[in-house]
């Protein structure tokens, strides 16, 4: 066993969302609740000390998230993307892209020609349909097609959990490539993208085992939900991830795009089949064992969801699968006190307060508007809970961090260009609203079926173009 097949062999899956929260995890949140719940009690009888503890611990994550994506998204603003020179060689290494599918006959012609447009030698490209065993429509249609040489059906044995890390881990078993890249059934890919990642993983460090392709869409003035969901893409994959790169920390990846070192990959025991967003944890667990992430400058454009249920469905899985990542990487230590990582913040901002926020927003806004429409009855009440030592980073992260956030959306699209989706950053609130139902309902299905994949409507873009 060499040296680094030693090193990854540590990374194998230790711990997994299999049990979503360990009896010593239970016993931490359900004293939490019943602490919370007694100082709400105790509130309403007059003693707000204990409530005012947990507002003054709101107001610290709300600025705390608000200072530290500043800090990301402005740094990252200020760079000039790194741009990949494409090597000049003929011996390319065997690529193997995992396309795990189900129920995608609307966009199957579509993937089959995204791949074949992609400019890598034939010979040392294999692209593999991972189809599911019960999925006998899709089967039946993708062997009736005709496919290119290289191409490769894979068939999923049906079993639980039936979700895509556990067809992505499949298909690592048989796949051949020295690189392994996932794209989704609707992704359509720049062609030179393999390319631009070989010669990317030739010029960097070894500790480099994935690289990121940011993500957009190619349907994005489709609705307003679209352009709204196209500017959270543009702010995420062209400011926010960049700024963690540049920061040195974890990256959570996105479901696609991902370029790994199969080596590496294989080492760390392939994604999570339990965790719903298995992009996210293989993003922590890639750092936690010493290796980096790197954004690739190469751009993956997929559909933009264009129905508000079908959006809130997707939306609801990820951040069910947050909350797993967040449950799984804090059950098992993140050895801070041996290695002092101060990353292990940034996990927790990134993974668990963005999720937190999701569910804090809705109160917060209601308070507000109660405050200012019936202050004369409640007033003094709310005010019990804001001195002025909470009260004026309480305002500040108000009146800044939301103007900072809605800014970000419209840089977000400014940096792609889309210069005509700017003016949809101001409706930013009520996606963030969505977020709030989508967190709601992804929290519920944690609790009652936390391995459910729910899974997302592609192709929908294709009824507006044959309206047209």
């Amino acid at each position: 066993m060499t040296t680094v097949e030693a090193k990854i062999a540590l990374g194998r899956l230790r711990y997994d969302a299999r049990v979503t929260a360990t009896p010593g995890q239970r016993v931490v949140l359900g004293v939490a609740g019943i602490a919370l719940a007694t100082m709400i009690v105790l509130a309403i009888l007059g003693h707000p000390a204990g409530l005012l503890v947990v507002v003054a611990l709101v107001t610290a994550l709300y600025l705390a998230d608000l200072l530290f994506c500043a800090w990301l998204v402005t740094g990252s603003a200020r760079d000039e993307r790194p741009a990949v020179t494409v090597t000049a060689r003929t011996d390319w290494p065997l690529y193997t892209v995992l396309c795990p599918m189900y129920r995608e006959t609307a966009v199957m012609d579509q993937l089959v020609k995204a791949m074949t447009a992609l400019d890598y030698p034939a010979d040392r490209l294999e692209v593999l349909l991972l189809l599911e065993e019960d999925d006998t429509e899709t089967v039946a249609f993708v062997r009736a097609m005709t496919l290119p040489a290289t191409f490769r059906v894979v068939i999923v044995p049906d079993s639980q959990p039936k979700t895509k890390p556990k067809a992505c881990n499949h298909g690592l078993t048989v796949a051949r490539g020295d690189y392994v890249v996932i794209f989704d059934a609707e992704d359509v890919p720049e062609p030179d993208q393999l390319k631009k990642a070989v010669s990317a993983f030739d010029q960097l460090s070894p500790r480099v085992a994935c690289l990121q392709a940011p993500l957009n869409f190619y349907n994005p003035r489709q609705n307003v939900l679209t352009r709204l969901f196209t500017a959270e893409y543009s702010l995420w994959f062209d400011l926010m991830l960049r700024g963690l790169q540049r920061l040195g920390g974890p990256i959570p990846l996105g479901g696609t795009s991902n370029h790994f070192r199969a080596g590496v990959l294989r080492g760390l025991g392939g994604w999570d089949p339990y965790n719903v967003t298995e992009d996210a944890d293989l993003g922590i667990r890639l750092y936690r064992q010493g290796f980096r992430t790197g954004m690739l400058d190469s751009t993956t454009y997929e559909e933009a969801n264009p129905r508000v249920r079908n959006w809130i469905r997707q939306r609801s899985r990820w951040i069910k699968g947050y909350l797993q990542t967040l449950l799984v990487h804090t059950r098992g230590g993140w050895d801070l006190r041996r290695t002092r990582d101060p990353h292990f913040l940034t996990f927790l901002l990134v993974i668990g307060g963005k999720v937190l926020v999701n569910y804090l927003n809705p109160l917060m806004w209601a308070a507000t508007i109660a405050y200012f429409a019936f202050r004369a009855a409640i007033g003094e009440r709310i005010e019990q809970f804001y001195p002025a030592w909470v009260f004026y980073p309480a305002v500040f992260t108000l009146a800044v961090g939301n103007l900072l956030f809605v800014y970000t959306f419209l840089l977000g699209s400014a940096r792609r260009g889309n210069h005509d989706l700017i003016k949809y950053g101001l409706l930013s609130p009520f996606y963030w609203l969505l977020m709030s139902v989508a967190a709601l309902k992804g929290l519920g299905q944690l609790i009652l079926r936390p391995h459910y994949w729910e899974k997302t409507v592609h192709g929908l873009h294709l009824e507006q173009e044959t309206v047209r």
